[in-house]
């Protein structure tokens, strides 16, 4: 739910009618379809929205040179919302009704997703591949949010299931104070409770900050054999290394979100024994098709494959499936119908199923570890 301030905010644009209503084919002309972007640009999460817009640009780039969808070339435009829900409403409401935008795209985390929902299902906008594993965007389905990623859910479980399996007998979790921090905090108390335990050890930091120092405290006075660390890489790396300085022993994960390409870069061989769930295959293993197609996009602009681009790369690949199958008439309920259709559709060793049932299209999680200083497979 977002704050009070942005609730009223969004109600009382509503009563001026400041936000008018749209009509289906909004954002959708003879020779254009104009998607919005609304995600972090700049600050210490940056690398999660430049992410995901550089792999989305170079699947929109791959078919404009083809033609575009049905003959209609994709815009994509972008703002930034510096990862704080209130900007995310401004931008949101700008991009619907300035920008005029037919739907929205890739957005970047769990408060500011939340924060645009009512807007959402007020103006009946699309918005498809948040980058967020929240269940609140997930259970109940909001008819015009379609999650492509893994819930955090899901990649709760598999760290959960991994630190057990190599000898942990206590788990604590050090959060982001948000929506973010909160859905992986209960991803990780269902996994637990499930086998009959519960977290051991709870503390926070303030979003967009680096306020480490407490948590570490926190957790080296409980000493849980393993902790699961929620938030993006700029503080996660902040307490990796205050860790290694006061030499915590635990075992420590960390969830996709993280970016770990970035958070590799900060730690090095500090952060070596770090396990990271991902959303999507080791984007060095070239074995699976979507792999090599996304890889060879965006070595047209002269950039590796990583994470956090790859993600964004196949959650392109899917809104464009979409845009293809929803078909001449472009419309905001024949994208959604296109979407609800896609049953083990094959993006290239990846099986993509959505329906009026489930709003989720993958649900695979990869675990990796920082090894030497380098991000590897864990097998």
């Amino acid at each position: 739910m977002p704050p009070i301030s942005t609730a009223l905010r969004i109600c009382g644009l509503l009563a001026l009618g400041l936000v008018a209503s749209t009509h289906a084919e909004t954002g959708v002309s003879d020779s254009e379809i104009k998607i919005g972007m609304v995600n972090v640009q700049a600050g210490p999460a940056a690398a999660l929205g430049k992410g995901m817009r550089t792999g989305a640009e170079a699947v929109f780039n791959a078919v404009n040179a083809k033609g575009g969808v049905n003959g209609r070339k994709i815009t994509l435009v972008v703002a930034d919302d510096g990862y704080e829900p209130d900007r995310a409403v401004d931008e949101t409401l700008k991009m619907i009704e300035q920008q005029q935008v037919f739907a929205l795209f890739g957005s970047v985390g769990t408060p500011t997703t939340n924060a645009v929902v009512p807007i959402l299902k007020e103006m009946n906008v699309p918005l498809v591949g948040a980058f967020t594993g929240s269940m609140a965007l997930r259970q109940p389905i909001t008819p015009q949010i379609f999650n492509v990623r893994a819930s955090y859910n899901d990649e709760a479980e598999a760290l959960v299931a991994q630190f057990l399996a190599r000898g942990s007998k206590s788990i604590g979790v050090f959060y982001q104070d948000d929506g973010f921090g909160l859905a992986v905090l209960s991803g990780t108390e269902k996994a637990l409770q499930k086998r009959g335990m519960n977290v051991t050890v709870k503390s926070t930091f303030p979003r967009n900050t680096l306020a480490v120092k407490t948590g570490v405290a926190a957790m080296l006075e409980a000493k849980p054999d393993a902790i699961i660390l929620v938030g993006p890489y700029a503080p996660v790396a902040a307490f990796i290394k205050e860790a290694r300085a006061a030499n915590l022993k635990s075992q420590l994960g960390t969830v996709s979100f993280v970016g770990t390409d970035s958070l590799v870069e900060q730690v090095g061989k500090d952060g070596d024994g770090v396990v990271i769930s991902q959303v999507v295959p080791f984007p060095r293993d070239v074995d699976l098709t979507v792999t090599k197609s996304c890889k060879e996009l965006l070595a047209q602009s002269s950039t590796e494959l990583g994470f956090v681009n790859f993600e964004g790369c196949i959650t392109a690949k899917v809104f464009v499936f979409g845009l293809e199958h929803a078909g001449k008439a472009l419309s905001r309920a024949g994208l959604a119908a296109a979407l609800e259709g896609m049953q083990g559709v094959d993006l290239g060793g990846l099986s993509v199923t959505l329906s009026t049932a489930s709003h989720q299209a993958l649900n695979q999680v990869f675990l990796t570890q920082i090894r030497e200083g380098r991000i590897t497979k864990l097998q």
